[in-house]
């Protein structure tokens, strides 16, 4: 009896296994073969918008000026992350409608592609941080970060935090469409409040009280603080950010369970 239920598991195991390989790899092809511009885009877009904040920094405040600290890291790391979350809750919104006709078989389930949308924003965000890395690596920068460990927990764990958030948008797309437009245009506003262009200990305390709310802070100002020496982790409160990952996951899987066959059947 045992023999056969770790037989059943593992044939379970090796098909989820499969079905994401395909549908990652389904998903990776849509986004690679958009054209040659499409593809430039996703990989360009996070240095042009470091880039023209650094540029806009230096005109108003001066090279140098304002922080003790290598402003273009700060601007990269923080990209990158929230790019991660902006990018999963977006591509997350469309998942269940876009890829319909895919649950009439019976392998695929609609969090499949919730995740192999995740893995290839993982893929691609991976591939960046790479590039950054060598480019700062031939201009001089200081990317050395001050504790790799911290800084990989940081994003692994804003990545968990992000499936959470998109499996729930997701469900809720699927009966309202107008959450995903909401979530859409609000994701591009999030920004501004979310620590991506300046450390918490930069700005009015009334501001503070105000944006240590937003659970994003949170996220960035960890990988800040143990990306760059000269910033810590003060603000970060990691019990906010436990319970602001395990609700709404517990939340978006309860309701995924319940409504599964609704959204298939829609």
């Amino acid at each position: 009896m045992l023999k056969g239920y770790l037989l059943a598991v593992r044939k379970s195991s090796h098909v989820f296994l499969a079905v994401i390989k395909a549908l990652f790899l389904r998903e990776l092809n849509m986004r690679m073969s958009t054209g040659r511009i499409g593809l430039f885009w996703t990989f360009f877009e996070p240095f042009a918008q470091v880039g023209m904040f650094v540029l806009i920094r230096v005109a108003i405040i001066g090279k140098g000026a304002g922080s003790n600290y290598d402003f273009a890291v700060f601007m990269a790391s923080g990209f990158i992350a929230f790019n991660v979350f902006r990018n999963v809750l977006g591509t997350s919104a469309g998942a269940f409608i876009a890829n319909k006709a895919l649950f009439t078989y019976r392998q695929v389930k609609p969090i499949d592609t919730i995740i192999s949308r995740l893995l290839v924003e993982i893929f691609i965000s991976s591939i960046i941080i790479i590039l950054f890395l060598f480019i700062g690596f031939i201009v001089g920068s200081e990317i050395k970060p001050e504790n790799m460990v911290l800084v990989a927990a940081g994003y692994f764990w804003l990545i968990i935090f992000s499936f959470a958030m998109g499996l729930l948008v997701a469900i809720g797309n699927t009966f309202f469409l107008s959450i995903g437009k909401i979530v859409s245009i609000m994701s591009f506003g999030l920004m501004i409040f979310s620590g991506v262009f300046y450390p918490m200990e930069s700005i009015p305390i009334e501001a503070q009280e105000i944006l240590i709310y937003n659970p994003l802070i949170h996220f960035m100002e960890m990988i800040h603080a143990n990306y760059i020496y000269e910033l810590d982790d003060g603000f970060v409160d990691y019990i906010y950010m436990l319970k602001w990952t395990i609700t709404p996951l517990f939340v978006a899987m309860w309701l995924y369970v319940r409504l599964e066959k609704k959204i298939i059947s829609l």
